[in-house]
């Protein structure tokens, strides 16, 4: 049976995916989202980079907090005080504070190769 583990993106329907500029001189590593600096943008594009890689070992959530903030979600803020968008793994925070494909890609391999 194969590894599988869940990459949860944490953040308001109109959060930015990055406190950095999303021009040309990016290095998110997504190419679908260009521009558009939208949290919901980069999750797609960033759900359609993990699906490539990694198949069906990871399952994807988009946890958007605009209406409610789910408790643990509140529990995990009030303990570490990550930026938002908050990124998750296995329920743990990979601390990197945007939506960027290398470190999430590293995060996730080595994950699975435990």
């Amino acid at each position: 049976m194969k590894a599988t583990v869940t990459l949860e993106i944490v953040g308001y329907s109109d959060s930015e995916c990055s406190p950095f500029p999303c021009d040309e001189n990016r290095t998110c590593g997504l190419t679908a989202c260009v521009s558009s600096a939208s949290l919901v943008k980069a999750y797609d594009a960033l759900k359609n980079e993990v699906e490539k890689e990694f198949g069906e070992c990871v399952t994807m959530k988009l946890t958007l907090l605009d209406d409610q903030v789910p408790d643990y979600i509140r529990e995990i803020y009030e303990k570490e005080h990550p930026a938002i968008p908050m990124i998750l793994l296995k329920g743990q925070i990979i601390p990197i504070g945007r939506i960027s494909w290398p470190p999430i890609r590293d995060a996730i391999s080595k994950e699975l190769s435990l």
